[in-house]
């Protein structure tokens, strides 16, 4: 199968028609759980479905997938992981980036100095927040802002930021 991206995590059932609790981990939950759109469930074997219908709660989205339509058959869904395959995803914007394209970049700062690789992205409000861990120190939490992030080189696997002041306190 073709190269595969998480989406969004299973983490529950929703009555007994069939419907999935879906914890979003995409910046386009909106364009990936659309009625039509397909997705992998990432399970031995992987199951490939296709969302039947899909709403928004509580920060949440609730899909239901064609061809399942009670709880006993999504059950076994539970707590795995949703994916889409490459060839389902669309072209962005200059300046727009997929997760896993940021995820693993070398941080530099306005100093030349190496601050780390970005480990995963939050999504707590208006903006993502890179973490980036440090050994023996605690992590940079780096909001994704144009103040911020000067320039990506996806080639060169590197993102060039400019620090704001007080946002890294090494002091112990």
């Amino acid at each position: 199968m073709a190269n595969l991206y998480h989406v969004g995590k299973i983490v529950n059932t929703h009555g007994i028609r069939g419907e999935l609790k879906v914890v979003p981990i995409t910046d386009f939950p909106e364009t990936r759980f659309a009625k039509g759109s397909k997705l992998v469930i990432e399970a031995t074997p992987n199951v490939e479905v296709e969302v039947a219908q899909s709403r928004q709660q509580k920060g949440m989205y609730l899909l239901t997938l064609k061809g399942y339509t009670d709880i006993n058959a999504v059950l076994p869904f539970k707590g795995q992981v949703l994916s889409v395959a490459e060839s389902e995803m669309q072209d962005l914007a200059d300046g727009e980036y997929y997760y896993h394209d940021i995820i693993g970049l070398t941080v530099i700062d306005q100093n030349d100095q190496v601050l780390g690789q970005v480990s995963e992205i939050l999504s707590p409000g208006p903006n993502d927040v890179w973490v980036i861990p440090r050994p023996g120190k605690t992590d940079v939490l780096l909001p994704f802002l144009n103040s911020v992030v000067s320039r990506i080189d996806l080639a060169a696997h590197t993102a060039w930021v400019t620090v704001p002041e007080g946002l890294i306190d090494d002091a112990d």
